[in-house]
């Protein structure tokens, strides 16, 4: 890792920014550092910006009467921005996140995601004289990267080629503190035990226990598990007397949806449902069955019984490590077959 100047002495809690935007998969494996950060430095104001279609993962995480968690969420609109940059109200709606951005002056800013826009928005914050602002030295295999952004750092970090997300955000932020790397044996912590104990699972959507939760969608087609072996597994669970859910997100996932649903006896195609009520979903679930998604990570970082099905990425990327109640199978250009799936899903419901 490389430095130009000496992180500064703390004469008072520090105030820290962390700059995640996306996606929902990526904002998940960077909770960790929040509790890392608070072992450290329980009375820090601890600050995130995110673009604004993931604030509700964060909002579970506001700093409250129980615990402190984060102190602020700055939501960023800049997907949505740039449909419209001609409008006079997008640029309102920048400037006035930019006001709010603004509004506290970063002893620490860490960038996780190595993109410009996220650089961007470490050189807009506020900073003191010798603010530390350390994001990311090198790509990681298999996740975007652009060298540019390191102008935007006063501190790169050099990370493993091959780094699980969640170590890869830990590489940066220890790198911040100059403390020594945390290593796995330190269990990520994610969202506070009460609130998870506290989601609501009745009645969501209409569905009823039990029910198994099949996460078959992606963008890239590639990481897909084949429509064949979904219409296998769910058969077997539903002559377990599991309800099959097919979740979806576009009008193409959709269809694909219904097509699945037609094959399994008593599956049901679920209205469309936000990342909001995806956690009373996924709560109310007795398994959660998914391809490398954020919405399977989702399930893993709530500690539910997740089958996390690799097909056209690689495992070590984002696994679930932290718990007995993840089990992930097949790997890169590697595709589990309907046998490993099942055998990984009754050896999670016989847990429950």
């Amino acid at each position: 890792m490389s430095k130009v100047i000496l992180n500064p002495p703390l004469s008072a809690p520090p105030k820290i920014l962390l700059v995640k935007l996306s996606s929902l998969g990526d904002v998940l494996h960077n909770l960790p550092i929040i509790w890392d950060l608070r072992a450290r430095f329980p009375e820090a104001q601890i600050d995130w910006v995110v673009e604004e279609a993931y604030v509700h993962l964060l909002q579970p995480l506001l700093t409250s009467s129980e615990f402190r968690g984060v102190d602020r969420i700055i939501p960023f609109g800049l997907r949505r921005w740039k449909k419209d940059l001609l409008n006079t109200e997008t640029w309102k709606q920048f400037f006035a996140f930019k006001k709010d951005l603004q509004a506290s002056a970063y002893n620490f800013i860490i960038e996780t995601q190595g993109l410009l826009k996220s650089a961007l928005v470490c050189a807009l914050a506020k900073k003191h004289a010798n603010t530390v602002v350390t994001g990311l030295a090198n790509a990681t295999e298999f996740s975007g990267y652009e060298p540019l952004a390191r102008i935007f750092y006063n501190q790169s970090v050099q990370v493993p080629v091959q780094c699980h997300a969640i170590d890869r955000s830990r590489w940066v932020m220890c790198s911040a503190f100059d403390w020594p790397l945390l290593e796995r044996s330190h269990v990520p912590q994610f969202y506070p035990k009460k609130f998870i104990e506290n989601i609501p699972k009745s009645a969501v959507l209409g569905l009823s226990p039990p029910y198994v939760l099949c996460f078959h969608s992606t963008a890239r087609e590639a990481k897909r598990w084949a429509n064949e072996h979904w219409i296998a597994l769910g058969k077997y669970l539903a002559a377990r007397g599991y309800q099959v859910i097919f979740p979806w997100g576009s009008a193409a996932e959709r269809a694909i949806s219904v097509l699945l649903a037609e094959q399994v006896s008593g599956s049901v195609v679920p209205p469309r449902f936000s990342i909001e009520e995806a956690f009373a979903v996924i709560s109310g679930a007795d398994l959660t069955v998914g391809i490398d998604t954020g919405l399977t990570h989702l399930a893993a970082v709530l500690d539910k019984p997740t089958v996390e099905i690799y097909c056209d990425s690689p495992r070590w990327k984002t696994e679930g490590y932290w718990s007995n109640r993840i089990c992930n199978v097949g790997d890169i250009q590697s595709p589990p077959t309907v046998k490993e799936v099942l055998g990984a899903s009754l050896k999670l419901l016989e847990q429950t």
